[in-house]
């Protein structure tokens, strides 16, 4: 009898691409505050934000999103490795541009199966409580489903009751092996309103990107004009 862990190595080629994910579980489609969550997709360009985010979390956090207490060298060697022509990456950013939540959505290599992906997110400790891990979450769900993914899995200690829960709210299967569990989810096929969906996504997550990196400019611009005057 294949196990679990046997079928989801056989389906990812080398094991787990991502480990131990940790996210803040919250009600679907609006944040906490109960507005939209604008997402953005990133792009290589972002790999020192990447770094700056992930190296800003504490040994715990670190210990939940990676699966290990992994040091600022093992950081900075998954954000050197990070594969942005065949996986996807998702942000969340604050008013200063900073990276406060992102997510990876990890797909097969190309000897694998390509019917399966994998998802890991982290959330900055000031920034957990407002749903980002959740919509992260959904997000990954709408890309992974329109590249035609039809199994979604989910890596995580047992103890981050939070990622399962949302994994178990999206009709995931868990399966618990002792520290670790690991979490399923089918996915349907691609429809006309899940690709339609994933553009609105972008766009909106794009343009609230743009208008934050507008604002900073100004405000950049009206604080050497300050210092000018001072001057």
């Amino acid at each position: 009898m294949v196990t679990f862990t046997a079928f989801l190595k056989a389906c990812l080629g080398l094991g787990s691409f991502l480990q131990a994910p940790m996210v803040e579980a919250q009600p679907r489609a609006v944040a906490a505050s109960g507005l939209p969550v604008p997402i953005r997709s990133i792009g290589p360009q972002e790999r020192p934000r990447i770094a700056a985010h992930l190296l800003a979390l504490n040994a715990h956090d670190r210990y939940l999103r990676f699966g290990y207490p992994a040091t600022d060298e093992q950081i900075g060697r998954y954000v050197d490795s990070l594969d942005f022509d065949r996986d996807e990456l998702f942000g969340i950013y604050n008013r200063r541009l900073e990276l406060i939540a992102m997510s990876h959505l990890a797909f097969a290599p190309a000897d694998a199966p390509s019917d399966c992906a994998e998802f890991g997110v982290s959330v900055s400790e000031h920034a957990r409580g407002r749903g980002y891990g959740a919509r992260l979450f959904e997000r990954a769900v709408v890309v992974a489903r329109n590249e035609g993914v039809g199994m979604l899995f989910i890596h995580a200690l047992s103890e981050n009751a939070a990622m399962l829960k949302i994994a178990r709210k999206a009709g995931a299967t868990v399966v618990r092996s002792g520290s670790e569990s690991q979490a399923h989810l089918e996915l349907p096929a691609a429809t006309f309103d899940s690709r339609m969906s994933e553009i609105a996504l972008q766009h909106f997550g794009q343009v609230d990107y743009q208008l934050k990196s507008r604002a900073q400019q100004f405000w950049n611009l009206l604080g050497t004009l300050q210092e000018t005057r001072r001057s």
